[in-house]
């Protein structure tokens, strides 16, 4: 029998994309599935994106290129944080990875050395602490609660805080509940991180998608302290609909760029030449296809929000961010795995159970998809749990 690594044994299977697959199947083979299990937006690449990608191709960019990026791209990524986020970096302190995925693992491989402590508040996204466990650390969680909007407290956050503390993962706008901090909430947790002078990795891959008037704001913009211990991971996936393309960044100070480019030197190399050239077309030219996307999403998260609420035995908060909703099942009495098991077999209902983030009384939806299967399948979900 071949003998598999021992840190593979540690690590979870992504169940979101195992679900995800299953639906695909389903309908495949022309069951009529509703699907609220995907995390990407159901719309196409913008043109002028696609097309400069084609451009790129048609002149001939199609070799090895930098392995931290294509300077245009990476300068063009430093100026977009200059100027939106008030994060003052220059190209050397950006390298372009596959995907915000890449950006991530390469950190912790980067960062965390066996022994480490990294604090996740839960509910997360479900890479974060499998990412921690291939580098040889250890995951704190620190659980929040819905009457909290799903938000770690700066009590929380200290009181988790330990000698062996290296990291704290922020996500704001946060998978799978949609929170969005505010700038007196960040500034309250940027002060015990610069207390205890810690890292920070600020996961800002949504922060184009905010809904009823709320401002994205990076914990690294709050004041020179907090900055110089700010980590900034990103990319292009959510906000301009390339999840495909596997273009992300992590933006940093120099020393740990320089890290990171030297474990992608030996992993991945470069990220595909020709599709940086359609992020930076993202980045430069009209973010009119953004705002188009993102009313669609605005009007979806109310109708689903209010489906939701009108369905006695779950509930939700209100998401100021993202796409998706974190549904509390407790009351059916059905934990989170077994409930979407059977909604899809019973009502042919697609949901991605809260056990992967780290709460088993919940489960996700994403409103990345049409109206008609939000409808459909937000009566399909209060037939299951009129059934229950």
């Amino acid at each position: 029998m071949v003998k598999i690594a021992e840190r593979v044994k540690h690590v979870t299977p992504s169940l979101t994309l195992s679900i995800s697959a299953k639906a695909k199947r389903m309908k495949a083979e022309g069951i009529d599935v509703c699907s609220f299990s995907a995390g990407e937006p159901d719309f196409d690449t913008p043109p002028h994106i696609k097309m400069a990608a084609k451009k790129a191709l048609d002149e001939g960019k199609t070799k090895y290129g930098p392995v931290a990026g294509e300077m245009p791209l990476r300068e063009a990524i430093a100026a977009k944080l200059r100027q939106e986020n008030n994060l003052n970096y220059e190209a050397e302190n950006i390298i372009v990875t596959n995907g915000g995925k890449q950006s991530l693992f390469n950190l912790m491989l980067a960062l965390i050395e066996p022994g480490d402590e990294v604090i996740i508040p839960s509910p997360y996204w479900l890479s974060y602490p499998e990412m921690v466990t291939l580098a040889g650390g250890k995951s704190v969680f620190v659980p929040t609660s819905a009457e909290n909007g799903y938000k770690i407290t700066p009590e929380q956050l200290e009181a988790a805080i330990t000698p062996k503390t290296r990291l704290f993962v922020l996500n704001s706008p946060s998978n799978p509940t949609g929170a969005v901090y505010t700038p007196e909430e960040l500034k309250a947790l940027a002060d015990v991180i610069v207390k205890h002078d810690i890292l920070v990795v600020s996961d800002e891959i949504y922060e184009k998608i905010v809904y009823d008037g709320v401002t994205h704001v990076s914990i690294g913009a709050i004041n020179d302290q907090i900055f110089a211990r700010t980590i900034v991971s990103n990319g292009f996936a959510k906000a301009y609909a390339m999840t495909g393309w596997r273009v992300g960044y992590i933006a940093a100070d120099a020393s740990i760029i320089q890290a990171m480019t030297k474990i992608q030197s030996h992993s991945t190399s470069n990220v595909c030449t020709f599709a940086q050239y359609g992020a930076l077309a993202a980045l430069q030219s009209s973010q009119d296809c953004v705002k188009e996307m993102l009313s669609a999403f605005a009007e979806r998260r109310k109708f689903i929000y209010n489906a939701i609420s009108a369905i006695a035995g779950i509930s939700a908060p209100l998401p100021y961010g993202a796409f998706y909703v974190f549904v509390d099942i407790s009351s059916t009495g059905l934990k989170s795995l077994e409930f979407c098991e059977r909604l899809l077999e019973e009502e042919k209902v697609a949901a991605i159970p809260g056990i992967v983030f780290g709460d088993d009384n919940c489960i996700r939806l994403s409103y990345a998809t049409d109206m008609n299967s939000i409808e459909k399948g937000m009566n399909r979900l209060a037939n299951f749990i009129r059934a229950l």
